[in-house]
């Protein structure tokens, strides 16, 4: 599992950590880290034409250890002083003795445009309110060259906690971070500034609780079902679907193909949809006698193409396990009656759905995804998976919120979110809590989504197809 912490405890576990180390030792652990990400880019280094652009404090005094020892290896390195009267004494020194120039930022555009190689060590992971005025055409020449551009523990403009990006911002082709991934590098926008992220051990203790998870394969595998020579279809668990309409049959179809893909025994099928249901897939349930009266469900799924039938979530809403609500579902749910349940529920709304929830513009929630989740779950009382670039999972009781690793651009395409409900609500129905069920359901549909893809366009149900082999990519490592 990669975590990511805030920089809060970050400089704490620094702070620590360099109290028992002498004097400076800190940063040279990251400069070498960052010195050898940086020849790993350039592949030659002796010869290269290396710009460090430097800002004030630390993190400009990595980029400048770091280009003293490129520079020792035969590099031409030229540092950009931002605040001169300001850039770290120790690495400027150490960086002129082993041959490097500094120089200001007249005519440092041309210099960026001719180098091999761009050091971004304008702003650490303190920085708040995007780019300086002045290091804006810096960023903008690193946007133009053709030099591969390594940003220093953060691109600068980004905000380290949030992931927000709040004005102009260097983009990256790598981001070499140390001691732990910082909550920006994971959740968009910012984490698109990032490029490809190295972490560099520099040997920080950190404390259990994380602000960000990210599981991978062994997290997952670990968390998924699997039948016991004992189990029936029943004891596997039952999901209940109560989805679509006349008008959006086909929603029905999609959540229906997601849940028996999903890991639970049986799959119910609640709504006006079930001859096209059955006849895709009949080893469906199906009833047209409404939730109370479907049968024995240890999970229910709601909402996706629901059209106005307030009344099914309503009844499902009522239900004494374990909920997903999804689409119409999100529309149409009293806010008292979510916030009331005794079970586990899990919402899964997209930017629009959860900007509705909150009362915002849906650019507020996109530019601020962590803030948005958070405050959803804590409004509803619910689990809440929001979906989008970067899908993120918050669980009613505040902790470590989870970002998926998986998926592509390519499942932006319609039902793909139905496929995802019926597929997290089976994990449920199978007895995951709602936080593990989102997080697994979102890496496999992720991946699914990858696989169906493979670099061309999908539709939803080719993501639903792939389940089978991504569960398998999982399960088998």
């Amino acid at each position: 599992m990669r975590t990511a912490y805030s920089v809060e405890t970050v400089r704490a576990a620094e702070r620590e950590l360099m109290a028992r180390l002498p004097e400076g030792a800190l940063m040279q652990r990251a400069a070498a880290g960052l010195a050898a990400a940086c020849a790993d880019v350039l592949g030659r280094v002796y010869g290269s034409r290396v710009v460090l652009l430097v800002g004030s404090g630390d993190n400009g005094g990595d980029a400048l250890y770091a280009g003293a020892r490129l520079a020792r290896r035969g590099a031409g390195v030229t540092a950009v002083l931002l605040a001169p009267e300001r850039a770290h004494a120790g690495g400027l020194a150490t960086l002129r003795r082993a041959g490097g120039r500094t120089t200001g930022t007249d005519g440092a555009e041309g210099l960026i445009e001719r180098a091999d190689l761009v050091v971004d060590g304008i702003v650490g992971i303190g920085g708040t309110g995007g780019l300086r005025p002045e290091a804006v055409p810096l960023a903008e020449a690193a946007g133009r060259a053709r030099a591969a551009v390594v940003a220093v523990d953060l691109p600068s403009g980004v905000e380290a906690d949030t992931g927000e990006v709040r004005g102009a911002a260097l983009r990256a082709d790598l981001t070499v971070t140390f001691g732990t991934h910082k909550p920006g590098l994971l959740i968009d926008p910012a984490r698109e500034y990032a490029g490809s992220v190295r972490l560099v051990d520099i040997g920080l203790e950190l404390p259990a609780g994380a602000e960000l998870e990210a599981l991978q394969h062994a997290d997952v595998a670990r968390l998924l079902p699997a039948p016991a020579a004992e189990s029936d279809k029943y004891r596997r668990g039952v999901v209940g679907i109560a989805a679509g309409s006349a008008r959006y049959p086909g929603a029905a179809v999609l959540a229906v193909a997601g849940a028996l893909r999903g890991g639970a025994g049986a799959v119910r099928y609640v709504g006006p949809a079930g001859q096209a249901v059955i006849a895709r897939f009949p080893e469906t349930l199906v009833s047209d006698r409404g939730p109370e009266h479907a049968g024995r469900v240890q999970a229910w799924v709601v909402g996706p193409g629901a059209g106005d039938d307030a009344a099914t979530v309503a009844e499902v809403l009522a239900a004494d396990v374990p909920v997903l609500i999804d689409a119409d579902g999100l529309r149409l749910a009293e806010a008292s009656a979510v916030r009331g349940r005794r079970a586990p529920t899990l919402m899964t709304p997209h930017a629009g759905e959860a900007a509705a929830l909150l009362g915002v513009e849906r650019r507020e929630v996109e530019g601020g995804r962590l803030a948005a989740v958070r405050e959803l779950a804590a409004r509803y009382g619910a689990t809440v998976l929001l979906k989008g670039s970067t899908t993120l999972i918050a669980g009613p009781g505040g902790g470590a919120v989870r970002v998926n690793p998986t998926g592509t651009s390519w499942l932006a395409t319609a039902g793909s979110g139905d496929v995802l409900s019926g597929l997290a609500g089976s994990l449920l129905a199978a007895g995951l809590p709602a936080v593990d069920a989102a997080s697994a359901g979102a890496y496999l549909h992720g991946l699914a989504g990858r696989f169906a893809a493979d670099g061309a366009p999908v539709g939803a149900h080719d993501v639903a197809e792939a389940i089978a082999g991504a569960w398998r990519s999982v399960v088998r490592g």
